[in-house]
């Protein structure tokens, strides 16, 4: 494999491309160590060292440096890696590893997430919420019937009531286009058009 371009990311970190496609990051003593040079040839052994010990590794430890701080959804930590620039092949393997730990677990949390969050937000923000962090459809809803079967109450009136409350809106001396303006921004907000009538009193189909 030929070495087409070299790029310092940093003092101490260097861009790699072999035959202008697959690029990788090591530091300035990886490089020394296996006399990468520009348009120079990577060695087969070289090669495995690299994709079989030093980025792996590297990469699973980044994943559980990242997890000690705070829990990550797949989607989430493959953006790190990916951000570090590692190969799709060396994030795969990360993810993977983490994963048969149970160090990731989207399933979990996403119930988490609900939990924290149902008592102040609507449930469709919470579910375009997930989806952005990257967790499925299917695992969103699973885990908002796991928690309703557990007894956990989504009572979005009484949301928008203490929402309300904090606006100081009152909605008994507020005019017609006030209340409509208020539903548009809680439409917004993801609230159902029924708990949003019911709150601010409203007839509007």
């Amino acid at each position: 494999m030929t070495v087409t371009e070299i790029t310092a990311v940093n003092r101490s970190r260097y861009r790699i491309t072999l035959d202008e496609e697959l690029t990788f990051v090591l530091y300035g003593g990886e490089l020394r160590r296996f006399q990468i040079k520009q348009d120079g040839e990577l060695s087969e052994d070289a090669y495995g060292q690299i994709f079989r010990e030093i980025l792996p590794k590297r990469a699973r430890l980044r994943c559980m440096n990242l997890l000690k701080a705070r829990d990550y959804t797949r989607k989430q930590l493959a953006d790190k890696l990916k951000q570090g620039e590692y190969p799709d092949a060396i994030i795969g393997d990360a993810l993977a590893y983490v994963e048969s730990y149970g160090y990731i677990d989207d399933g979990k949390y996403a119930r988490n997430f609900i939990e924290c969050h149902i008592g102040t937000r609507s449930r469709r923000r919470i579910e375009n919420d997930l989806q952005q962090k990257g967790i499925k459809r299917e695992l969103i809803a699973l885990a908002f019937d796991e928690l309703l079967e557990d007894g956990m109450e989504i009572d979005e009136t009484a949301q928008i009531q203490k929402f309300l409350l904090k606006k100081n809106f009152h909605t008994k001396t507020a005019t017609d286009a006030e209340r409509r303006k208020m539903y548009g921004f809680l439409y917004r907000k993801g609230f159902r058009t029924d708990a949003i009538n019911r709150a601010l009193s409203l007839d509007i189909t």
